[in-house]
């Protein structure tokens, strides 16, 4: 081999390349155009012709990185290209939007007005949900043995039919340390997570299971009612479970409505397919039923931390009272668009 062949080689290969990037740099630095435009949030400077546009040129330049990785084009033009197909690929399929900026959206209205539009369900729910609290009543007023059925047997010791109201008002009181009632309060938590979840997750089959989950979780806060009514505690009973229960029992309301709306619009579906009901549905519910985690934990919080530290009838009621105003406050004041208002 010659001295000359090396450096001819160099040239051949430093001319493809400067051919390689003549016939396509137009593209390129059109991409990287827009894609800066777009990084700077500058939409309004962007042409219709660019927008329409954007995912041709993406696949364009992609496809000139791989044929420059195929052909050993020079290291610049491979970076160059390597960096413009990321940052071109974040614009056209990334997210379009931060985790704080869909939160923003999430509170600032998106949920509220998922809530709004399955009103009609979650009055549905809070019928069954209270019609659930009488019929736990009335099933234990007639018979106290039914107590028992509903009530889980672990924390049948106190808190069981025939107790003096002496007993009873020292597991609503002076218990954060020696956690009695906590850990009542805990089981309430699980059990009330646990059919958030399933009064959703149940609403496929026409939303009867959800409305069946509801009556039975709802008739062991019935029974309790009745046990502390018996003493006199009633008030002091509802202030207790006020605390944590507005905020953890709208969330079974709503998860419950959730789940109602995908089963009557599965049943119901209208001039619509069945298929197209359930999925629009589907997406607002889910869209609810995120709403729903944050509450279980905000209902976890104030369990952990405000229940134990106000040991009073008035300071729960105030706790529950509340946290219950903000609640109905959000759902039917915030995000409201103008149709809604005039509506």
């Amino acid at each position: 081999m010659s001295a000359a062949e090396p450096i001819d080689a160099i040239r051949a290969a430093a001319l493809r390349s400067d051919r390689f990037r003549l016939e396509r740099e137009a593209d390129w630095q059109r991409l990287e155009h827009i894609v800066t435009q777009m990084e700077k949030g500058r939409l309004r400077r962007i042409s219709d012709e660019d927008l329409l546009a954007l995912p041709g040129l993406y696949r364009t330049v992609a496809s000139s990185l791989s044929i420059a990785r195929e052909t050993s084009l020079d290291a610049a033009t491979l970076a160059y290209l390597e960096a413009l197909v990321k940052r071109a690929w974040f614009v056209v399929y990334g997210p379009r939007s931060s985790l704080g900026a869909w939160l923003r959206g999430f509170l600032g209205g998106g949920w509220s007005r998922a809530v709004r539009a399955i009103g009609f369900d979650i009055l549905v729910a809070l019928a069954v949900m209270v019609a659930g609290t009488v019929v736990g009543w009335l099933l234990v007023a007639s018979d106290t043995e039914w107590f028992y059925t509903l009530v889980p047997t672990q924390f049948a010791d106190a808190r069981v039919p025939g107790a003096s109201a002496e007993a009873l008002r020292g597991t609503l009181f002076g218990q954060s340390e020696r956690g009695g009632l906590s850990v009542f309060a805990a089981y309430l938590f699980s059990n009330n997570a646990q059919v958030s979840i399933l009064a959703f997750a149940l609403g496929f089959a026409f939303g009867l299971p959800s409305l069946l989950l509801l009556v039975k979780n709802m008739a062991v806060l019935g029974a309790m009612l009745w046990l502390y009514h018996g003493a006199g505690l009633t008030l002091d009973f509802a202030a207790w479970i006020a605390v944590h229960g507005t905020t953890e029992l709208f969330a079974i309301l709503l998860a419950g409505g959730a789940g109602l709306h995908i089963g009557r619009s599965m049943a119901f579906p209208g001039a619509r397919p069945v298929l197209q009901a359930a999925a629009e549905a589907g997406r607002r519910a889910a869209l609810v039923m995120t709403g729903v985690v944050l509450m279980l934990v905000v209902a976890a919080v104030l369990e952990g931390y405000a229940r134990q530290l106000v040991d009073n009838t008035g300071g729960r009621l105030a706790i529950g009272g509340t946290m219950l105003a903000l609640w109905i406050a959000y759902f039917l004041a915030v995000g409201r668009r103008r149709d809604e208002v005039r509506a």
